[in-house]
């Protein structure tokens, strides 16, 4: 199988393209490697897959159409994962333009590609924020998401329309993966746990926001990608129970599905704080701040579709997640 991972030098990126290489499959990179958090772990990431069997990286901006379109036509892949993007709520109300070409402008330039290539299976990252302000929990992808509270929501909830239109309009096959704050090792630098662990060993305040009263659904990052491989070979077909009279969010007449990638159970910030606490063997302390705009409240996943349609869903305990990120640190850092 010949699949193409965006984002190949992101922090699931870099796994999935890890996890498809170790079954066999033939994998093609893109990545803009753009600057938004340090370049050298990207570079870092890819050097453990660039000399594998199997494996061709460009790098390539989503955003320019022609290179793009070209692209896709040479290498003649199958399937498509993508999962690039401008990733981060707060620092899209910095620089929301940046959201704008490469959660939009550059997916539209994906969609025209597998339009034109016969990809017979699109995945694509969406995200637990399209929720934005339900709460009803645990959050069903069967219910509306019309309230997101931050532009990075928008953006990825724009994703879900999108690709819905192009499952419709062309009949590609294409299943949306709302992924719920994933943690473990190579993560991203802008992550919490990435960022407590920093200021803890530093001896410096972690900030504690919403004064800790958040509740997340952390899942680990071999959790998520299972699930990705898993959702990956299972092309999705119309739905033939969809009525329009009372259309459900989750599925279509069309070739197209969404589901939930988290690890459905609502933790504490406190808590995984403490988990982190233990795992170093050191205390935080603790700046206390208020709820930050684009911020929730709380995440919680229902997986009982993915569980249903797939065969699994997560369960990596915190504590198990956060020792594994902890060892891969100290290892990569050399503390």
């Amino acid at each position: 199988m010949r699949t193409i991972v965006t984002g190949a030098a992101g922090f699931i990126g870099f796994h999935v393209a890890k996890r498809l290489l170790e079954r066999g499959d033939q994998v093609i990179g893109i990545d803009n490697l753009s600057d938004y958090y340090d370049v050298r772990l990207k570079l870092d990431r890819l050097a453990q897959i660039n000399n594998q069997s199997g494996f061709t990286f460009h790098k390539q901006d989503l955003v320019e159409h022609e290179p793009v379109a070209q692209l896709f036509k040479e290498v003649g892949a199958q399937r498509v994962i993508h999962l690039a993007a401008q990733a981060g709520v707060r620092y899209s109300l910095e620089n929301p333009h940046a959201y704008v070409d490469s959660n939009v402008v550059g997916f539209l330039n994906v969609l025209e590609a597998c339009r034109h290539n016969k990809i017979e299976h699109l995945v694509y990252a969406s995200s637990s924020s399209v929720y934005g302000s339900n709460t009803k929990v645990p959050f069903s992808v069967h219910d509306n998401v019309d309230h997101p509270v931050s532009l990075y929501a928008a953006t990825k909830k724009a994703n879900e329309l999108m690709a819905h239109t192009y499952s419709h309009l062309y009949r590609i096959p294409m299943t949306g993966l709302r992924f719920f704050t994933v943690y473990g090792p190579w993560g991203r630098p802008d992550m919490a746990l990435f960022k407590f662990t920093r200021s803890i060993l530093a001896n410096e305040p972690i900030d504690v926001y919403n004064n800790g009263e958040h509740q997340r659904d952390f899942t680990y990052i071999d959790d998520i990608v299972e699930g990705i491989i898993r959702v990956v070979d299972r092309v999705p077909a119309p739905d033939p129970d969809w009525n329009g009279q009372s259309p459900d969010p989750g599925t279509s007449s069309a070739p197209y599905r969404l589901y939930n990638i988290g690890n459905h159970s609502s933790v504490q910030l406190m808590d995984f704080i403490a988990a982190l606490e233990t795992a170093l063997g050191k205390k935080a302390e603790k700046r206390m701040l208020p709820m930050q705009p684009g911020d929730v409240q709380a995440t919680y996943a229902d997986v009982e579709d993915l569980a249903r349609d797939v065969g699994f869903s997560p369960d990596t305990p915190i504590e198990t997640g956060i020792a594994r990120f902890i060892d891969w640190y100290k290892d990569y850092y050399r503390i």
